[in-house]
């Protein structure tokens, strides 16, 4: 019985493992966005994460949520820098997010300055 028990024990712990793995590293998909920069924040009470918003056009639906990995220091200054302006998104996809990480699955990589093509 203790045997067996030893081996839910490890089987368990290498789901979770293969669980974390597999959210953290591996990517559903990677893709831009462009858009005004509408909102750039620090928030969290435990678990302090940066989070964003890309606005697409007028509607709500139009609106892109992401968040940021507070190792992309560059990234999280440049989009402090240019909010309210258009700029173009690189991201990539999880499956999945961890709380210390943000609230979305989406995370931005790169940014750059777009202008307004009208």
């Amino acid at each position: 019985m203790r045997k067996f028990l030893i081996k839910i024990i490890i089987g368990a712990i290498l789901l979770l493992a293969l669980y974390f793995v597999a959210v953290y590293y591996m990517t559903f998909s990677e893709g831009y966005r462009a858009g005004e920069l509408v909102k750039i924040s620090n928030k969290g009470i435990i678990f302090k994460t940066w989070e964003g918003k890309l606005s697409q056009g007028i509607s709500e639906e139009l609106q892109f949520n992401f968040s940021i990995e507070d190792k992309n220091k560059q990234v999280i200054e440049d989009l402090k820098n240019l909010q309210g302006q258009r700029v173009k998104l690189t991201y990539k996809e999880r499956f999945g997010t961890f709380p210390w990480l943000g609230d979305t699955k989406y995370f931005v990589t790169k940014v750059e300055r777009t202008e307004r093509l009208d």
